[in-house]
């Protein structure tokens, strides 16, 4: 009601006044009065327009008129009539009735008239039709109403609210579903406990506040943490919302749990990795298989020249040699991703295991012209690790700078140490490391160049291997280069005894070279493998027969009583596990001691034959010294 409309008083009690005009023209308002028992006794143009009656069919009547009939059976007139003489004022919003009986939403005020006695001669009531605006309300109701349960409904999205210092203050059933927290354990605490340890300690969760409310709005991608600890890749959008006087009210939150799109992208590219790999790998064992055929063919078609055949062998020894790592570093890979790779430490001096990597690349750096200069801080480094995974490092290291490097040039390795730590560079004078790939090189199947088309070869697989290699050792390897063209460094640290103790490097076990003739029968299916074992066993002064399959080895074993008995696991019809359980009722081999002969050589593999009673474990292609020292270990030769 407008402030100058008086509601203390009659209209009738106005006059000819302004007032009474005032009152008498007002549209928007129906304005007037009631007797001390509620019926009508003046009539406005506003109440007229509104209520639609006249003045003269309304005036005498009951003000209950205008009430919906449940609002009359539960007497709500008179209780309105009743707490304005009481209270001397009482408002209320409703519905009321028109005349065509249609319904309207009305703001009402119903005010106490006294005489100036005081006594109650009526009542003042202005009514206002607020249908419009309710509609108005309604419907925004209703659409805060639908997003609420909109947002409520969502389970593929996380969407809620935090204050102005990320504090959560709603909760969707999506972030329930997506991140584990139920909506009373959730509320009220603050939003950084999504996030990983090492983002909180860096302050994350602060930056993607400040960021979204300098700029309006960040989106974010990186693990996120559930409930019950485990990780998940999110997709995040921060955005920043203001209430209508622009004032910070806090921070819309989406987060989208993204693993499963992660996985098939990381599937895909390694899949992609792994086509590469598979191209590279065809790439690099029929290169090596090219001059061992070749030089056979050679010895083949002139078997009396000796020079050649000296060439030619030295050929074939250099290449399978480059194969027997090849299978190595694939065998090693696969031992460090599944976690089951064992180091061996001992008492080691460094310069020796630089000495033993030097020499193992050695036919590399011949047939490049290429010098390898060392200078090293001490003449003896000792320390405490496994002498053939870090020789197998340093290989790989001094392979990877001679691959890298032209002919005729140097190789530097320069050790130092810095309080407790060794540190070993390994410079070339090669074409250098891009900036971009100077981590990504330490990555499996990874190279500079494009796998399978770098003249330079090889299977993206060395470095990873180092690197791991001096993990395990509690070491770290890194990439240093002025950029293509110029050349690189690798920088090697490892861990030193506490004092740099002088450990006792263990004395090597010389092999036997009198080692007395055995009797060994030799189970293969593979008759080229069978046989060329055979003839080095038997260039060496053993007596050996041979078994091309398990049931030959039951039938040949009485007659040949061996002392040793070499037995292929993967055979077809009885494998090496069924010979060795069937042999043992066979006469003649009481006293036989059992070789398993393999391709698969980790742990496990070791402890299954183990288990079926064998008693040593050899991983093909057998190096002849290995044979020998296993061959004078079962026989007892020290």
């Amino acid at each position: 009601m407008p402030a100058n409309v008086p509601t203390d008083v009659s209209i009738g009690a106005l006059g000819d006044t302004p007032y009474r005009t005032l009152v008498e023209s007002v549209q928007d308002y129906a304005i007037f009065t009631l007797d001390v028992d509620g019926h009508v006794s003046s009539w406005n143009k506003g109440a007229a327009r509104i209520k639609g009656y006249t003045a003269a069919e309304i005036l005498g009547k009951h003000f209950s008129t205008f009430y919906t009939p449940d609002a009359v059976a539960r007497a709500w007139p008179q209780a309105e009539l009743k707490a304005a003489a009481e209270l001397g004022r009482f408002e209320d919003e409703g519905w009321r009735v028109r005349k065509d009986g249609t319904r309207f939403w009305a703001n009402v005020i119903i005010t106490a008239l006294r005489d100036a006695d005081g006594t109650l001669i009526g009542f003042g009531k202005v009514t206002r039709d607020m249908t419009e605006q309710r509609r108005t309300a309604e419907a925004l109701r209703q659409s805060e109403e639908t997003l609420r349960l909109l947002v409520e409904g969502v389970k593929d999205y996380a969407i809620f609210l935090l204050d102005p210092t990320g504090h959560i203050i709603s909760w969707n059933s999506g972030a329930s579903y997506i991140k584990g927290y139920r909506r009373d354990e959730i509320i009220g605490r603050h939003f950084s406990l999504f996030y990983p340890a090492e983002d909180v300690a860096s302050g994350k969760p602060a930056r993607h506040l400040e960021r979204a409310r300098r700029a309006g709005r960040v989106e974010d991608e990186g693990w996120r943490v559930r409930k019950d600890g485990s990780l998940f890749w999110a997709n995040v959008t921060l955005t920043a919302v203001y209430d209508e006087s622009r004032s910070l009210f806090g921070f819309a939150k989406v987060t989208r749990d993204m693993s499963e799109r992660r996985r098939r992208e990381e599937l895909e590219r390694s899949s992609q990795r792994m086509n590469e790999f598979l191209a590279t790998l065809s790439h690099e064992l029929r290169n090596p298989l090219a001059p061992v055929r070749s030089a056979l063919e050679a010895i083949r078609l002139a078997p009396a020249d000796g020079a050649l055949t000296n060439k030619s062998l030295s050929m074939i020894e250099r290449q399978v040699a480059h194969l027997s790592r090849l299978v190595d570093d694939l065998l090693d890979i696969g031992r460090i991703t599944s976690g089951r790779i064992e180091l061996r430490p001992e008492p080691v001096e460094f310069n020796e295991i630089i000495a033993l990597g030097i020499e193992a690349a050695r036919p590399a750096l011949d047939a490049r012209r290429q010098h390898v200069a060392v200078q090293t801080y001490a003449a003896t480094i000792r320390m405490n690790a496994d002498k053939t995974r870090l020789v197998q490092v340093m290989q790989n290291l001094v392979l990877n700078a001679s691959k890298f490097s032209p002919p005729d040039t140097s190789i530097g390795i320069v050790t130092a140490v810095q309080n407790r730590t060794l540190q070993v560079q390994v410079t070339d004078e090669g074409r250098g490391i891009a900036p971009e790939s100077l981590e990504d090189i330490f990555n499996l199947f990874v190279q500079e160049g494009r796998p399978g088309t770098d003249a330079h070869g090889g299977l993206g697989i060395g470095l990873s291997l180092c690197r791991s290699l001096v993990e395990l050792h509690g070491g770290t390897i890194a990439a240093a280069s002025a950029g293509p063209g110029l050349g690189s460094t690798f920088t090697l640290r490892l861990p030193m005894p506490a004092g740099h103790e002088a450990l006792t490097p263990q004395p090597a076990h010389p092999l036997t070279q009198e080692l007395e003739a055995q009797r060994i029968l030799l189970v293969d299916d593979n008759r080229d493998a069978a046989d060329s074992l055979a003839m080095l066993l038997e260039l060496c002064g053993h007596e050996v027969t041979i078994a091309y399959d398990g049931a030959e080895a039951l039938h040949v074993a009485p007659r040949c009583r061996p002392h040793i008995a070499l037995i292929d696991l993967a055979m077809p019809g009885m494998d090496g596990f069924e010979v060795v359980r069937a042999m043992r009722d066979v006469a003649g081999t009481e006293q036989t001691r059992f070789v398993a002969l393999t391709g698969f050589g980790q742990p496990a593999d070791r402890q299954h034959t183990e288990n079926a009673g064998f008693h040593a474990h050899l991983v093909k292609p057998v190096e002849l010294e290995t044979l020998f020292g296993t061959i004078a270990r079962l026989r007892g030769h020290p």
